[in-house]
């Protein structure tokens, strides 16, 4: 129970469902270095017990501080030196959620983790190593949340077989779906997890709160780096690393225009707060490459032919997978980024963990080390880290 209304609505409708429920806060950081912005771990733990206590059920405070700053927070700052744009948010649900969290809950006697995000597990079953693909969940009436527990099923046709094993779908709430975020999940990790949320709307899920009197109905979600806070990643960034400054080079002919305060400090696609001001045709820059050999920042003219800019192919790496392997070439649909839709795209496995991925449409300022997802439809299969 992070202390936000989602977190504490899934321990109400687990509760209603008959387990017996556990509100668990994890702590994961303080902010004991003071960087500026807001880290309202307190006032959160304050939420989160007041909504347990609403609810009847024991509320625990589980300190993971040391293995959030070991397996994220150094993830992060390890990325951004190299050039890369890492992503802390899906790294925390793999490392810490589903990894040192789930350990410690099975250590004391707890069957299964639930959390507050928006997206469907579903309970298949399925031919041993064999993927669960094509399959739909069965969808449960938006104008009934009291059912938001029920089970939704792959089909016996798309999953024949003796074998138990879970697929995990997009939430049925479009704008708040949260699949992307669980794109490296194991398994074993999936099927330890649950989401009471994934069949509602948000409307839904704050009606429901309002309902049962908790504490956090209203509360507005949370922002910035998953749980740090509303702090800014280039706050957070000065505050551990130092600034390295290098040329702004001009990608088309090799001009220099500027200079950069540090290559952790861009990403691709950026436009603003690059420090070069625009030309007299009023065109504007775009980040468009991080050399970290010469510690150099590309950029060109943000136009449809701006190098670099935008790729039909890219390679991924690191391919994580909930169900079986893709091993032989297929057509996938992939989310290149949280807020963007699903794009349709050619997988072509390598034999290695990588491949290469060709999209039908050009893709935009896709960076280095973020994750791209894969999906089959709703279903997502699991992703892989561009190169």
């Amino acid at each position: 129970m992070s202390g936000g209304v989602d977190s504490s609505v899934a321990a109400l409708l687990e509760q209603r469902a008959g387990h017996t429920v556990v509100g668990a806060y994890m702590k994961n950081w303080i902010n004991e270095d003071e960087i500026v912005g807001d880290c309202p771990w307190q006032r959160d733990i304050e939420d989160a017990r007041a909504c347990a206590d609403r609810l009847g059920i024991e509320f625990r405070v589980v300190n993971l501080m040391n293995e959030y700053r070991a397996r994220v927070v150094e993830y992060l700052l390890d990325g951004y030196r190299r050039g890369l744009t890492p992503n802390p948010d899906v790294m925390c649900n793999r490392e810490i959620k589903f990894g040192v969290f789930r350990s410690w809950a099975a250590a004391e006697g707890f069957a299964a983790v639930a959390t507050g995000h928006y997206a469907r597990r579903v309970e298949a079953r399925a031919h041993l190593g064999a993927p669960i693909l094509g399959a739909q969940p069965a969808r449960v009436p938006a104008s009934d949340p009291s059912h938001a527990t029920a089970a939704t099923r792959v089909s016996a046709a798309a999953a024949p077989g003796p074998d138990i094993s879970f697929a995990l779908f997009e939430g049925a709430d479009k704008n708040k779906d949260q699949s992307y975020f669980l794109a490296l999940l194991s398994q074993e990790q999936l099927a330890a997890a649950r989401f009471p949320l994934g069949n509602l709307t948000k409307p839904q899920v704050r009606a429901l709160a309002a309902e049962a009197g908790l504490p956090t109905a209203a509360k507005k979600d949370s922002q910035g780096i998953c749980f740090i806070g509303n702090v800014r990643m280039q706050d957070f960034l000065h505050a551990y690393m130092p600034d390295a400054p290098g040329p702004i080079i001009r990608a088309a002919d090799g001009r220099e225009v500027g200079r950069h305060r540090g290559l952790h400090f861009y990403t691709i696609g950026q436009r603003k707060g690059i420090g070069i001001p625009s030309n007299t045709d009023f065109k504007a820059y775009v980040v468009v490459g991080k050399r970290a050999a010469d510690n150099t920042l590309l950029v060109a003219f943000d136009s449809p032919d701006a190098p670099g800019l935008f790729v039909r192919e890219i390679r991924v790496q690191a391919l994580s997978w909930i169900g079986a392997p893709a091993t032989a070439a297929r057509p996938l649909e992939g989310r290149v980024r949280y807020r963007d839709p699903r794009v349709p795209l050619e997988f072509l496995p390598n034999g290695d963990g990588t491949a290469l991925i060709r999209f039908a449409q050009l893709q935009r300022a896709l960076a280095s080390g973020q994750i791209l997802a894969l999906y089959e439809g709703e279903q997502l299969l699991g992703g892989g880290v561009y190169v």
